[in-house]
């Protein structure tokens, strides 16, 4: 970290002068072929990448000052995160649907995260807020998983997993962590989800939904819902509702990540482009509507700003 400090936040000119020199040698270092079109990006660069760091003593102070909106709501930088997550349990299992939308302010970070996080065969977790930290987490909470397994020759139960997690993020409480996390999976109690949030929160219950999207996939969900669903009518609820959230809000989208917890485990459904589902549906699968999700295509020939086409009296 000091030679970090050193080299980028030095203003004297003996500093400029070695830095400018290191970073002659590092240019040399790489050859156009390396960064050309011969590597696969084109002609993007022609040398190593570089970045801007404040020129501050302490970049990461500085930056937490300036981005803390909790803190300070008068803050310069508000950095605006957003997701759409969401599980509810049924008589066949868990369904757990997700977006794989990733946000920085105004700009899409990624449009391909992976955010259901596989614990072991039996347990998944997904993933809001900080992503690192759902990551690195629910990673850590599979190890502990496993010695369970390891000392008790038996699988660890949802709600002791959750209970972990939560006791485990409840001592970080106020550092920074940033997590809305469910844990679900099947147990011998059968299907059962927990919330658990960076302040230690945990809750259980048969329906969740986090992240910007929430209210728009709650408001399908809420429709929807009920425990007798069949299998392919519990996806397509799972489907049609990540669809809603990543059609109206802004932080959410590009495609959905559906899986199914039952009895043997957990099991990858499929990934499915939002903007397909829009104009064409989830294709030939159980439970699809066998046309597109969108508003004008479910009431084309149907309305009075769209009538059918008058026929001609026989």
């Amino acid at each position: 970290m000091n030679t970090f400090l050193e080299r980028y936040s030095s203003t004297n000119a003996v500093s400029q002068l070695k830095r400018a020199q290191r970073l002659a040698e590092e240019e040399d270092e790489f050859t156009d072929s390396a960064w050309g079109s011969q590597a696969g990006y084109g002609q993007l660069m022609n040398g190593p990448p570089s970045f801007t760091v404040p020129n501050v003593p302490d970049p990461s102070s500085f930056l937490r000052l300036h981005t803390d909106d909790h803190a300070d709501p008068n803050c310069r930088i508000k950095i605006q995160h957003g997701t759409t997550t969401l599980a509810f349990r049924f008589q066949g299992g868990v369904i757990v649907a997700v977006d794989s939308r990733a946000t920085a302010g105004s700009y899409i970070a990624s449009g391909t995260v992976k955010k259901v996080i596989e614990i072991n065969p039996y347990l998944l977790g997904t993933m809001a807020g900080g992503a690192a930290d759902c990551q690195y987490w629910e990673t850590y909470l599979g190890m502990h998983c496993r010695l369970h397994e390891l000392r008790n020759r038996e699988r660890i139960s949802v709600s002791a997993a959750s209970k972990y997690l939560s006791n485990l993020v409840y001592s970080y409480k106020g550092m920074g962590l940033s997590m809305g996390t469910m844990i679900c999976g099947w147990d011998k109690t059968g299907p059962a989800i927990f919330y658990v949030d960076s302040d230690g929160t945990r809750l259980k219950g048969d329906l969740f939904s986090v992240g910007s999207g929430s209210t728009f996939a709650y408001g399908v969900l809420d429709q929807g819902y009920r425990w007798d669903l069949t299998d392919a009518e519990a996806q397509e609820l799972g489907r049609r509702s990540i669809y809603a959230a990543g059609h109206r809000d802004a932080f959410s989208g590009n495609t959905c990540n559906l899986y199914h917890v039952k009895e043997n485990g957990w099991e990858f459904i499929a990934n499915y482009d939002i903007s397909k589902l829009h104009y064409d549906g989830p294709g030939d699968v159980a439970g699809s509507p066998g046309h597109g999700y969108g508003y004008g295509i479910r009431v084309q020939g149907r309305s009075s700003a769209n009538p059918p086409e008058a026929t001609a009296a026989a």
